[in-house]
This record gives C-alpha cells, sequence and structure tokens, in this order.
C-alpha cells in the first residue's frame, strides 16, 4: 500500500521525476531515428514537397508502416512537421538535411552514424583505459574520405564566419596547418580576393585535400603541402597561422610544442589563429562542447577540450601574444594571437 501526505498549506514540494533520465538516456534512440531517416531519403523527398504517408512511402520506397515510424519520430524531436495528414521538413530540416543548400549535414550525419556511433559504445572502457580502442588515425583508407566530409560539414559555419572574427589585412598568406580538405582556407580566400593559403596536411588528407581544391574556383590561390606539424619543418614565407579543428587531438604539452614550432617560422607582427571548441574555465560550456571531449576520447588517443584560459596560457609559454577571443558559429570559437 502506499502512502501519500500532503503537503501543509502555503507549502510547495518540488515533484522529483525521472523525466529528466528519460530524455537524456533515450537520447541514442532520437540520434538513430534522425541518422536512418537521413540515410532513407526522408529529408529530401519531402524537399519535393509536402506529402501523405502514402506519397512519402512512394517517394522513399519505404513500407508504409515504416516510413509512418520514421516520419512520425522526426515529428516527434522537431525535424519534420505535420499538418493534417500530411508531412513536411521543418525550416532547419529544409536548411541542412534535404541537400537543397550548401548547408549540408548529411555528410556530418554519416561520419556521426558509421565511424562515431560505433565507438561510442565503448565510451566507459575509453574513459577507463584512457585510451580508445582504434584512433581515428587508424582507419581504414575507403573511410578517410567519409571522415573528411563529416568534419568539413560539421565545421562548414564556423569557417564562413572565420574572416570576418580574423581580421586579416588583405592579400595576407596563410599557413593552414593540418587544414584537412581545404575548407578553413577555401572560406578564407573567399572573402579577399588577395589571400593566398597553403593547407599542410598529412599525405592521406592531402590527397583528398588536393581533389577538392582542383575543383574549386580558389584553385590558383589555395595549394596542398605535404607533412606532419609534429615531425616535419613547417615552410616559411607567411605572415598569418591557420590551427583549426587540431588542438582537441593532443595533450597540452604537444599543443605547446607545435605552438613553438609556429612561432619559430613566423615572422615578426605575424598573426595566429586557433579555432577550436574551446570551453569556459569548467569546461562545462558550451554544452556541445562538453560532449565533444567525449568524442575525441574515444576517437583519439590524447582527445580532450580545453578552456580559453588554458589556450591563453600557453601562448604566454611559446612567444605568442594573446589579442582576443571570438565566436564562431555553433560551440566553435577563435582564439588569436600575434608574435610576442
Amino acid at each position: 500500500m502506499t502512502t501519500t501526505h500532503e503537503a501543509p498549506t502555503g507549502a510547495t514540494h518540488d515533484v522529483v521525476t525521472p523525466d529528466r533520465i528519460f530524455e537524456i538516456a533515450q537520447g541514442f534512440m532520437a540520434s538513430k531515428h534522425l541518422f536512418a531517416a537521413s540515410e532513407l531519403g526522408l529529408f529530401e523527398a519531402l524537399g519535393e514537397g509536402p506529402a501523405d504517408l502514402d506519397g512519402l512511402a512512394a517517394r522513399t520506397g519505404l513500407p508504409r508502416r515504416t516510413a509512418r515510424i520514421s516520419a512520425d519520430a522526426m515529428v516527434a524531436i522537431g525535424l519534420l512537421e505535420r499538418h493534417g495528414d500530411r508531412y513536411a521538413n521543418s525550416q532547419v530540416s529544409a536548411a541542412f538535411l534535404a541537400g537543397a543548400t550548401p548547408a549540408d549535414f548529411r555528410p556530418l550525419l554519416k561520419f556521426w552514424d558509421r565511424l562515431s556511433y560505433p565507438v561510442w559504445a565503448d565510451l566507459a572502457g575509453a574513459l577507463s583505459r584512457g585510451r580508445p580502442a582504434r584512433d581515428i588515425s587508424e582507419i581504414d583508407d575507403e573511410l578517410v574520405p567519409l571522415m573528411s566530409a563529416g568534419i568539413a560539414a560539421a565545421t562548414a559555419a564556423a569557417g564562413r564566419a572565420l574572416p570576418e572574427a580574423a581580421g586579416l589585412p588583405a592579400g595576407s598568406r596563410v599557413l593552414d596547418i593540418g587544414g584537412g580538405t581545404g575548407s578553413w582556407s577555401v572560406a578564407l580566400a573567399a572573402t579577399d580576393p588577395a589571400l593566398t593559403a597553403t593547407v599542410f596536411e598529412t599525405a592521406e588528407v592531402a590527397r583528398i585535400a588536393q581533389q577538392e581544391l582542383r575543383a574549386s574556383e580558389y584553385s590558383d590561390r589555395v595549394d596542398v603541402l605535404v607533412g606532419d606539424v609534429l615531425v616535419d619543418d613547417l615552410p616559411r614565407g607567411f605572415d598569418a597561422f591557420l590551427v583549426a579543428n587540431l588542438v582537441h587531438y593532443f595533450t597540452p604539452e604537444t599543443n605547446q610544442s607545435i605552438l613553438r614550432r609556429i612561432r619559430a617560422v613566423a615572422e615578426p607582427g605575424a598573426r595566429l589563429l586557433l579555432a577550436d571548441f574551446w570551453t569556459d574555465a569548467t569546461h562545462t560550456r558550451p554544452l556541445p562542447a562538453a560532449l565533444m571531449a567525449g568524442e575525441f576520447a574515444i576517437h583519439v588517443n590524447d582527445g580532450d577540450v580545453y578552456s580559453v584560459d588554458e589556450g591563453t596560457a600557453w601562448l604566454r609559454e611559446t612567444g605568442w601574444r594573446y589579442l582576443d577571443h571570438r565566436p564562431l558559429a555553433g560551440p566553435m570559437s577563435v582564439i588569436v594571437a600575434e608574435t610576442a
């Protein structure tokens, strides 16, 4: 028998429920529903216009029952809308998931589904060991394009925000260290017709970057140089250095070593841009950055997120002068410095 007690008149009780636990613990279900809906083409199908269930099933080739399951789940989490018996993309899905705009998040969802999700199953193991089961740098060669496309999609909005935040002088010569497929350099070049950039990347990623850049309108101003920032000499002749989406791969000691290596080839007055998932001093804000620490822990031997305070301390130790910390997009921001 359950006995209940009423609160005295005028008193209030906060009712404690497990709702928040359910919301968080079922997050993996929402993620997999989203990944599946994207893979099965629901958002692209509704990019043709709203459709009832029969129309949606016909466009996607799904059975009517499972088309309803997927579509209703997307309505429940706010990525589809339902008006009467017709489904339609929400504004955010139309912008990022239907393949109708340059801001396409589908490669990121595929990256998270195929590469991230399976290894998140061993998060507890990775945290207890202090090492991932498999370093992302050791993935099969055929998955490297998927990884590169996913990372480029994840950082696209931040890259577009970088030129204004960076405030580089016109015609800057930029060394983009660990620059992936060159998307950050392209973002800078797109806003300054006199700017040139060199992407400094390891061989496998450099090959993909060369393919991407050859097909772009910036092939005459953005080139690629094969090298490893940890072991190879950095080239000279640059007046700005971009380190984007790289700091979280390494320990504080390794990051300071990288900053010293860059400082050794930097001309007086050279600018340094450190774009990453910088956090507050507690490492808990912004929330997506705090969660990304788990992503780095399961994928990278020394992966972690760092605070702005930690980053500025590294600058002082390695011959750089901190200038500012500026937001980019989402959880990413940039620390701006110059030679001390």
